[in-house]
């Protein structure tokens, strides 16, 4: 009779590598190892020579680049979406993505269950778990660090000597945060970051230079948008995921994309993260550029309204929920008449929105705008009556306080 099986996602470091065995060991079960190249910028492919070396029989490793920035970066971004005023979600938008390639390919082979490395105190266990309930809600989850005694890295090191697992020993100095990558961030936590007035190394960040090292010298790119989506760079089209590895490259030679936060976790507690998201940050300031030349102001005010909650969705790992779908439907019909140009300045840490134009659908009519003489276009004499109109309220008001 054949074992039962576990997908696992799996990256070939070490705390997979053990969790690979222990599954293997504690479930009696056969692992499946699922392996997402999502952008993070390592090779993927040594993760597969790892797992057959322990002895694995089914292996996945799948690019994902171009769906994910397709299907959940390019969605968030039409939102406009930043949770607690300052962070792009880069972690927290990877999840879904992984979750559902983790209960289909656990259909796929017939595996009752699916495992991953994350740890009982932050967001991924959450996001992982109830993207694959809301999935596959017949699906077991099996969270080792929620079960285990090897909670710290000298008892893993033991497991791994004592169970003939090969372990990779890096030359140089060993980085001293806990870092996640994908095509839209990096992030950074522990180590020295765990004193929330400890300023980050220099030579912690690898996206971006400095600010105070950047050019001396603006460097200006045009970003071309179809409804609400980047499509072309300076002219030239692009895919989604040439998109961003194309920003994150121009940004961060010029500063551009750091950020060191303390946010509040959906499990409790607050957490100190720093981020480099350079494509993230010059499309937030680009989106709304092109929106505020589009968009109907109530739509507007109405998607803003709405964006924190849209946030807290995905940073606590909803996107597959219900309420979450159904807000994307209605954020994406907004962006039906989102199309054009915008022109973006980037210096030294900073970026600006230096020009913007639509020949198919801006909502800016020059002849109403203008300081100049408008040729009959507006009458000012209707603003006493508007006027007069809103303060009615105020005016009773105050009547009746006197």
């Amino acid at each position: 009779m054949s074992k039962k099986k576990v997908v696992l996602a799996y990256s070939g470091g070490l705390d997979t590598s053990v969790i690979l065995k222990w599954l293997e060991e504690t479930y009696d079960c056969e692992v499946v190892t699922f392996t997402a190249d999502i952008g993070q910028g390592e090779e993927v492919e040594p993760a597969r020579a790892k797992a057959q070396a322990m002895g694995v029989k089914e292996i996945y490793i799948e690019d994902l680049r171009e769906e994910f920035v397709r299907d959940y970066v390019y969605p968030m971004f039409r939102a406009n979406t930043i949770y607690e005023g300052e962070y792009l979600l880069g972690t927290s938008i990877a999840r879904p993505l992984i979750a559902k390639r983790l209960v289909e390919i656990a259909k796929e082979t017939g595996a009752y269950a699916i495992s991953h490395g994350a740890t009982g105190k932050g967001n991924d266990q959450v996001r992982f778990e109830l993207g694959a309930y809301a999935l596959a809600p017949g699906i077991e989850v099996i969270a080792p660090w929620r079960e285990w005694d090897l909670n710290s890295r000298e008892k893993l090191m033991a497991y791994c000597e004592d169970n003939n697992i090969p372990v990779e020993q890096k030359r140089g100095k060993k980085s001293p945060y806990s870092m996640d990558a994908n095509l839209l961030h990096i992030s950074y936590e522990g180590g020295p970051l765990e004193d929330p007035w400890t300023e980050a190394e220099e030579e912690m960040w690898r996206w971006s230079v400095s600010p105070e090292n950047a050019p001396n010298e603006p460097t200006y790119i045009e970003l071309t948008y179809v409804k609400g989506d980047i499509t072309a760079i300076d002219g030239v089209e692009m895919s989604p995921a040439t998109v961003l590895e194309t920003l994150n490259k121009v940004a961060g030679d010029n500063g551009v994309g750091r950020i060191d936060i303390v946010e509040n976790r959906y499990v409790g507690m607050k957490a100190r993260g720093c981020y480099e998201t350079p494509a993230g940050t010059v499309m937030m300031k680009a989106h709304r550029a092109i929106e505020s030349l589009t968009l109907d102001r109530e739509v507007a005010h109405l998607k803003d309204s709405l964006m924190p909650k849209y946030a807290e969705l995905i940073y606590n790992g909803y996107w597959w929920s219900p309420e979450r779908e159904m807000m994307q439907k209605m954020i994406d019909a907004s962006q039906e008449h989102v199309n054009g140009e915008v022109r973006i300045k980037l210096y030294k840490g900073s970026v600006s929105a230096v020009g913007r134009r639509s020949e198919t659908d801006s909502l800016f009519d020059e002849k109403m705008a203008t300081f100049e003489d408008d040729a009959g276009a507006y009458d000012q004499k209707d603003a006493a009556g508007f006027i007069k109109l809103n303060a009615l309220r105020l005016r009773i008001a105050a009547k009746k306080r006197k």
